[in-house]
């Protein structure tokens, strides 16, 4: 990780290497926090954006909201403290930024509500989540052992902190199998979704994705929807089953890290011609185009912090 100058913390501007938290810091122990994922581009115009800011923001003070975290700050106070953190740290060729809502010092024991609620965010410079090679050539899923985390057994519409023991267990299996990324299914037997990302397979020209019934509320998933309708793709949310991903034409990730990142293998299938399909690699470059400002329909989207 490439290191900036600065972290906001509860409405300062922190020095990188002093961001520091209490050992006895509640969300360490007991795993209540609420994060954001979020991406600024540089664009073709030579400034820098930050994407779906207002969408992003609001996701996180929902997951805060669904596991019982009173954020002490408003929606519009928290996308003023992401433009300035860019700002500040001259972050002008695009970043990833990662709020975090988290319980602070002070109280222990599971009963949180007396627990004080902080909030930080960072911001750094960093590449494609899975490669640029995967990017290009597509990446190697496995379909993790694990199950997604049920509904009845955690937020699991929440962004929280916990819910990652989960996906960074199938993650960790996964690459310790020699592939890229892990696909989870749901407790019902139907796939879910990557350790982090949203899962699309194409078949017959059909442009399918899993229902977001027991997977995160994805933010970019919607924008690749939209994106496909707007090129006259057909979209169908419906039930996936391991074996029909297995004959796709095509598959690929979407998710702010992720982007939009074609697979090439699933448990050791090829999956079409083994390499990025004709369908993926129109929507990745309509994704990247958009974020570029180069979509004059989704530049509502964009924030410009420069």
């Amino acid at each position: 990780m490439e290191k900036a100058k600065y972290i906001w913390m509860d409405g300062k501007l922190v020095p990188w290497d002093d961001a520091k938290v209490h050992i006895l810091t509640h969300t360490l122990h007991y795993g209540n926090g609420a994060i954001e994922g979020t991406k600024a581009y540089k664009t073709a115009d030579g400034r820098c954006a930050i994407f779906k800011l207002r969408e992003h923001t609001q996701r996180l003070l929902n997951s805060a909201k669904m596991t019982l975290l009173d954020v002490p700050f408003s929606l519009e106070e928290l996308e003023s403290a992401q433009i300035e953190l860019l700002q500040k740290n001259e972050l002008f060729n695009g970043a990833y930024i990662r709020p975090i809502a988290y319980l602070g010092y002070g109280v222990m024991g599971l009963y949180h509500k007396e627990a004080p609620v902080n909030v930080a965010i960072a911001a750094w410079e960093w590449g494609a989540y899975l490669g640029e090679e995967g990017l290009k050539k597509g990446i190697r899923l496995k379909i993790s052992s694990f199950t997604r985390t049920p509904n009845t057994s955690s937020m699991g519409k929440a962004k929280a902190v916990a819910n990652y023991l989960n996906s960074q267990m199938a993650k960790y299996e996964a690459v310790e199998a020699g592939y890229d990324e892990a696909l989870l299914r749901d407790d019902q037997g139907y796939i879910a979704e990557a350790s982090g990302a949203c899962f699309f397979m194409v078949r017959d020209g059909i442009l399918i994705s899993p229902p977001a019934d027991n997977t995160l509320e994805s933010i970019t998933q919607q924008t690749v929807i939209d994106l496909a309708k707007d090129m006259g793709i057909e979209v169908v949310r419906r039930r996936v089953t391991r074996e029909e991903i297995y004959i796709a034409d095509e598959a690929f990730l979407t998710g702010t890290a992720a982007e939009v990142t074609p697979v090439r293998e699933v448990d050791a299938r090829v999956i079409g011609s083994g390499s990025r399909g004709e369908i993926t690699g129109a929507l990745q470059q309509a994704y990247f185009d958009l974020v570029a400002g180069k979509n004059e329909k989704y530049l509502k989207h964009l924030t410009y912090i420069n």
